[in-house]
């Protein structure tokens, strides 16, 4: 979705999907808004099209970029979210040095469900990197549709967040027990700090005897080795078929040795991922 002009492709959207009374108001507005530079306006427009659009409503989502329409299909973005973003988008287009810093107070008194649209769409600003802090700072709620709009489902996180950032992300999403496989590019981000975290919270599981989400695993597989390995191990004696199936995918795509001679010892586990009759993807379907 880079070099993309979002506040066209939106606006395409809109015209579709709202009134030609609301989409006109919605742009007269926002031409005054840009060429008065005015906060107060740009305020009262984005409080005001809530009552322009009903809640809930799907829009069409046609005749635009794939990679964005399926982006917002992904998401389940709605009309009245769409309509946000887009004039976050064009006012911020228009004039960044003036409006980055009237979208970052607009934002800090955003009610959950303005908060969401933000974390959700906020890959789809320009100049998205103005606002990692919004993004980090998302990570400390424990609303789950605050923290699973930042954490799943989202690219924003593995473009600007630094490791530590991530790794705070992955570990807390695996603690509040959301959807670990919604995660985009968790291999990319994989790192040896991320590995030594996933195995000493898994300890701390195995010895109140708690579950472990066996998707949690993942970012492990380049970095099998020592403890690791003994995890590994772990997890292909369990009883439990899901961790036989995480540890034969964490090693056959593992770059180290010992962990591709230990999952030599299962034939039968090695077939299945060898075969890709089991991914990550699916793992919790094949049990």
């Amino acid at each position: 979705m880079q070099n993309l002009d979002t506040s066209d492709q939106l606006s395409k959207i809109l015209k579709d999907d709202v009134s030609a009374e609301t989409f006109n108001w919605i742009n007269k507005s926002l031409d005054e808004v840009i060429s008065k530079k005015s906060a107060k306006d740009l305020y009262l427009t984005y409080s005001l099209i809530a009552g322009k659009i009903t809640p809930g409503t799907e829009p069409k989502i046609s005749g635009i970029d794939k990679e964005l329409a399926d982006y917002l299909r992904i998401q389940n973005a709605t009309v009245l979210q769409i309509s946000r973003i887009y004039i976050l988008c064009r006012v911020l287009q228009a004039d960044r040095a003036y409006f980055s810093a009237k979208v970052a107070n607009l934002i800090q008194v955003a009610d959950t469900s303005e908060l969401e649209t933000f974390l959700k769409f906020l890959i789809l600003l320009p100049h998205a990197e103005d606002y990692k802090q919004v993004g980090v700072e998302a990570l400390r709620t424990n609303i789950e549709i605050i923290f699973d709009a930042i954490a799943l489902n989202n690219p924003y996180p593995s473009q600007h967040f630094n490791n530590q950032q991530w790794n705070q992300m992955y570990l807390k999403a695996a603690f509040m027990q959301r959807k670990l496989e919604n995660i985009v590019d968790v291999d990319k981000m994989a790192n040896s700090d991320l590995a030594r975290i996933i195995s000493d919270y898994a300890h701390e599981r195995w010895a109140a005897s708690r579950d472990i989400d066996p998707v949690f695993w993942r970012p492990a597989t380049n970095f099998i080795e020592g403890v690791l390995l003994e995890d590994m191990d772990h997890l292909f004696r369990s009883k439990n078929k899901a961790e036989n199936l995480a540890a034969a995918l964490c090693c056959f795509n593992s770059q180290q040795k010992e962990a591709t001679k230990l999952l030599d010892k299962y034939p039968d586990l090695l077939e299945k991922v060898a075969n890709k009759a089991v991914s990550w993807e699916n793992l919790k379907n094949k049990l």
